[in-house]
């Protein structure tokens, strides 16, 4: 297995763990359980995903589509522009 994301969050590791799962690629969530000790512990480099090497190349090309994606125009409030609703 190969690390290939550190996540700035639980939210967002998750978010990226059903991504990948949903495109087929077994993800895993290295450091989850130790997002509770956080008080105590450095958060950088805290939560990882590693993948298969085998897989490691696709995963990372979704990842990197995920941080540059822009939301759709017509997706955010007309109050709000920018901001999408979840």
């Amino acid at each position: 297995m190969r690390r290939i994301y550190e996540p700035e969050n639980l939210l967002e590791a998750e978010l990226l763990v059903a991504m990948l799962a949903s495109e087929g690629v077994q993800v895993h969530l290295v450091g989850r359980d130790l997002v509770g000790a956080a008080g105590e512990l450095p958060m950088h480099g805290l939560l990882g995903l590693a993948v298969a090497d085998e897989q490691a190349g696709y995963a990372r090309q979704l990842i990197d589509a995920y941080n540059v994606a822009q939301p759709l125009a017509g997706d955010e409030p007309e109050s709000y522009p920018g901001t999408l609703i979840c």
